[in-house]
Parts: structure tokens; sequence; C-alpha cells
């Protein structure tokens, strides 16, 4: 059997059905595989960065494994913020590359390049993978694919890498003879560090829990990461405790859920903000508590509260904020456990720590309500596209100020999924990783909130949306500058706007979305959203949005530097501040 044919069944029986590849004559022997191979379809892209984010959306959906594959050299390279998306936010994908031929390596010769193309890659990408291996023996190619999609699948999940040497792809091999990685000396390693323990802090846990006044629960990406949704919302209807999300985690809760509170963090909801900061009691699953979450003083991060924080991976534990009770454990596997010692609360258990709440969700809706006549707020204009917005669609934010307008406020059903863009943050996220879901659950409805910034990074892959016709309903959120950065220099640099608004720009969408054969309309006042929207959503096939924003807009509520979590911008009355609070407020000198 050739061993370019091997590798793409081998896919095939993870339950791949769809490989992201830009081809070039380094990969062009496993290209040529999936000709012949009836489970498994190429999906041809346009950038190698916009395959590696399309597998990526394609393995959040699936939860299992993404698959994209580059040519040696630039198209191996391109890869690399697609990888690193994928390592920063744990999302297990398996990442091919070709190379030259091992006789035109250069191996340890103190050379730069022998073979045209030729780039050790593996050095490269080690830091952002979970493993990484050129593979120079045909004969270990089962035991390294094995390796490579168990290690990216185990404990906490993220990409893998194999590169491939041409003739290795076309070397000739027998399929029953090849070591197989399961049940090797490594394999038993592995399994004995994951180990099966019992969660010994369970009783300090429920001990924890039954004396709480105002328990909270924070849902990081680890619950989605660890395929853990169902038992989050079977904890928090057990308990009745209500539940506030990371960027990553806020899917893991519909938002029509009753016990679901939102969005926390340096662009998070007041009120997610403010019930932070008061609450008795904070049960963390599965988020690593970066700053963006906690502010730039982590020991001010819920400090009136007993901190429970549950990690599958134990370097996350106690890093930055310091637990009362720090678990190292899968968390799929610490709420099976939990829901199973847990007695059933009734509904109005915490009604006093509820009813705070719901007056701070009452008090400090997300934004700021237009100052000219028929301009669009960006957080009104979310709420409304996510009222049209059906149950199972699928969403997928870039990355800009248009991702923490949908992130505060895009109001998420049963059954929807909301993919954002976390570690990495890279611009040009969204469409490619749209369409990696819209291929992942084809028929299902995808909805692309990006700003103008974002979308051009990857414009290219319209084309691929057309070839592929998927029903992606873009929305870009269009304020003529890349606004998140213009913010920052507006509070740092003195409101010189250098590459974000002078030097800037962008062309007319709806014309370039025409040219790609993709309907398209431009909203220009707010009093047109609905029509627009409804058409969009119910036209067949793809179709593009563009929203006019004033120049201006901006975030809000957003936290400053060297602030605690309750106290955003735009800053309340101290007096006001303090009577929000349940606990005692940090002096301003603090």
């Amino acid at each position: 059997m050739k061993l370019s044919d091997y590798v793409i069944d081998f896919i095939s029986r993870q339950g791949v059905r769809h490989i992201f590849e830009m081809t070039g004559e380094a990969i062009a022997h496993l290209i040529d595989s999936t000709i012949d191979a009836r489970e498994v379809d190429t999906v041809s892209m346009h950038h190698e960065q916009a395959a590696a984010f399309a597998a990526e959306g394609y393995s959040r959906i699936n939860g299992k494994l993404g698959v994209a594959m580059a040519a040696s050299g630039p198209g191996a390279l391109n890869l690399l913020t697609g990888i690193g998306s994928c390592y920063f936010d744990s999302v297990p994908c398996l990442f091919i590359t070709g190379q030259v031929n091992t006789y035109e390596f250069r191996f340890d010769r103190p050379v730069r390049q022998i073979g045209f193309q030729e780039t050790d890659v593996v050095s490269i990408v080690k830091p952002i993978t979970k493993y990484a291996k050129l593979v120079i023996d045909e004969k270990k190619i089962r035991y390294e694919l094995e390796k490579a999609v168990f290690i990216a699948q185990n404990g906490r999940p993220g990409p893998v890498l194999l590169d491939l040497p041409m003739n290795v792809q076309r070397a000739q091999i027998e399929p029953d003879e090849l070591e197989s990685f399961f049940g090797s000396e490594e394999h038993r390693q592995y399994n004995n560090e994951a180990g099966a323990a019992g969660i010994p802090e369970l009783e300090k846990v429920l001990d924890l829990l039954s004396q709480a006044k105002r328990p909270l629960i924070l849902a990081g990406g680890g619950v989605r990461a660890g395929n853990a949704a169902a038992e989050l919302q079977e904890l928090a209807e057990r308990s009745s405790i209500p539940v506030v999300s990371s960027l990553l985690g806020l899917d893991a809760l519909p938002t029509s859920h009753p016990l679901s509170i939102g969005l926390i963090g340096t662009y998070g909801n007041r009120y997610s903000n403010l019930a932070v900061a008061n609450c008795d009691l904070l049960l963390v699953l599965g988020s690593r508590l970066d700053t963006r979450q906690t502010g730039t003083q982590p020991a001010t991060f819920a400090r009136g509260a007993r901190k429970i924080h549950v990690d599958i991976d134990f370097t996350e534990l106690n890093a930055k904020v310091r637990a009362d009770v720090a678990i190292h454990a899968d968390v799929k596997r610490f709420l099976k456990e939990l829901n199973k010692r847990l007695p059933k609360a009734p509904k109005n258990k915490y009604a006093a720590w509820k009813r705070t709440i719901e007056d701070y969700m009452l008090r400090y809706p997300s934004g700021v309500k237009p100052t000219k006549r028929g301009s669009i707020d960006p957080n009104l204009f979310v709420q409304l596209l996510s009222a049209y917005c059906e149950e199972n669609d699928l969403i997928v934010l870039d990355v800009g100020q248009h991702q923490m307008w949908a992130s505060q406020s895009f109001q998420l059903k049963r059954g929807q999924r909301l993919l954002n863009a976390g570690g990495m943050g890279a611009m040009g996220f969204a469409v490619p990783a749209g369409i990696g879901a819209a291929i992942c659950r084809p028929g299902d409805r995808v909805v692309v909130i990006a700003g103008d910034g974002g979308f051009q990074v990857n414009i290219q892959e319209l084309q691929t949306i057309v070839q592929n016709q998927l029903p992606l309903k873009i929305f870009v959120m269009n304020n003529h500058h890349l606004g998140m950065v213009r913010q920052f220099q507006d509070m740092h640099m003195d409101g010189r706007h250098q590459s974000t608004v002078e030097g800037y720009g962008c062309p007319d969408l709806v014309k370039v979305s025409k040219a790609y054969d993709i309907p398209a309309k431009r909203i220009m006042r707010y009093e047109e959203a609905q029509y627009v929207i409804s058409e969009a959503l119910e036209t067949r096939g793809p179709f593009l949005v563009e929203i006019n924003l004033e120049t201006e807009t901006e975030v809000h509520p957003r936290l400053a530097v060297n602030r605690p979590i309750e106290d955003m911008y735009p800053f309340l009355e101290r007096s006001e501040l303090k009577s929000m609070m349940r606990i005692k407020p940090l002096p301003e000198s603090q």
C-alpha cells in the first residue's frame, strides 16, 4: 500500500470526513490519495492560515478532531497562527505538512537549506504543539499517527503536527506489519500519568457549597474542551447556582437559561463582574484565570470568596489566583462525581442572591446609546440579530470590537454554538472557522460576525464559500478603522491614530461581495436592520451584510488597568458603586 493512501485511510477512521488544505508539490501524493478515498473529501482553501482556522472550526463543532495539510516551507509556516490558536484554546487538530525528500534535508549539516522550500517546521512549531515529529521511517507511520491523535485528544486537548518527506509519502508499506502505538510502553506511560484516581477533594467541595450564601460558577473553555456542557447544566440546575462565563465558556450554558449570567472580565458585562466581585464562593471550571478575566490585580479578583479551581492542566492551578481548593482533574469527570453526590436544591435557594444579580442586570445593560439620531448601537444590533437567529445556528466571531459587542450581547438559544478566538486572538479567524463549522454540520446555518479589519485578513475565502455553496451569513460591523487598537491609542497615546485610522483603508465590501457572486446589502440606520437581517438569514446560500457604524463607536463597559473587576469604565459614582457591593469596597488608593 502506498503510504499516503494509508495516511488518508487512517484519517477517515478517526471519523474525520474533510481535510482542509492548500496544495503544493510537497503534499501532492497526499492530495492525490484523497481522490479515491470514499470517506474523505478535501476542502481547498486559498491560504494555509485559513485552512488551519477551518480545521479548528471543524474540530470545535465535531468535538473530536480537525485536520489540515500544507506543503513545505511557506505553506507549513503559514499554518503557524492557526496552530497557535488551537494550542492556546485547547482544540485537538492534526496538522500534516509535506517536506522535501530525506536526501535533500539538511538534518545536522551546518547549512541553511539544501532542498527547495526545505524548512525545519518541527523545530519551529514545538512550542505551540503538544507533539511534533519529522517521520523519516515509513515503517513508523502507524505508530506516529496513532500517537499524535492520542496526544491531541487526551489530557488538555491541543494540536499535533507530523512532517512527512515526499519520499516517505510515496513509499510502499505493508499495513499489517506496522507497529502500533497502542499497547506500547510509551502508551502505558501516558495512561499511568493520566490515571483514574478519585477526587479526594470532593468532600471539601460539598462542604463549601453547603456553607455558601452567594455562590457562583465560572464556566471556562475547559467545559467545552472537555465535552462537559451537559454536566455543567445539570450542576447548575441541581444546585440552583448562577453561572458566569469566560470568553471561551460562553456557549457552555445558553443565555436563555435562567441561571446564565454572562461574560466576565476586561470587556465583560458590568453585572457579571459585579456578581463575581460580590460572591462568597466561586467554583472555577476549566479556566486559566488570565488577566483578561481577573483584571491586572488578580489578588482583588473575587476577593470575598472561597475559590475552588478545577483544571486538567496542573500548571494552571494556583498560577495566577490562589485557590482554597485546587483540583487537578478532568472537568467532565469532576462534574459527574459532584452531581452524583450533590443533593438537589430547591429553585428558590439563594433567592436573595439571585435578586441582587437581577438588579445588577437591570441597572447596567452593556453598551452606550448612540448620540446621533439613526445611529446604530452595536450592542442593540447584536441583540436584534440574535433574536432572528434560531436554535442550533452556529455563531462565529472574529477578533476586535465586534467580538466584545457580540460576546456581551448575543442572546444564545438552546443548541447554538458560539466560536470565539481566545488566547491567540487572531484577526481573520471567523470566515475560515465558519467554513469549517459549516462543512462539519452541513445544512445548518452559520452566522459570522466580523469587523472590517479582521474580515479583510482572509477575505479571499469568500471564493471557498462560493465554491462549496456554504450557507454562511456574514455580518461585517464596519466602523472604518481598527477600533480596538484605536481605543487603546485614545487611552495611552493621546489619541494619535497611526495605522488604525491614519493609513488604514477598507474597500466597498458590498461591491467586493458581489464580485464573488455573494448577495450583499448595507445597513446605514438602525431602522433598516430588522428587514435586512431577515432577508439575509432567509436567503438560500451565502449572504453578506455590512453594518455602517460611527467611527468613534467604542466597547463599553471595559476594565481599566489597576482597577478591580467591579470598577469598570465608564466609572460609576463612588457612592453608587459602594451601594452595589456586598463586600467591603477597596479604597481608591488600592
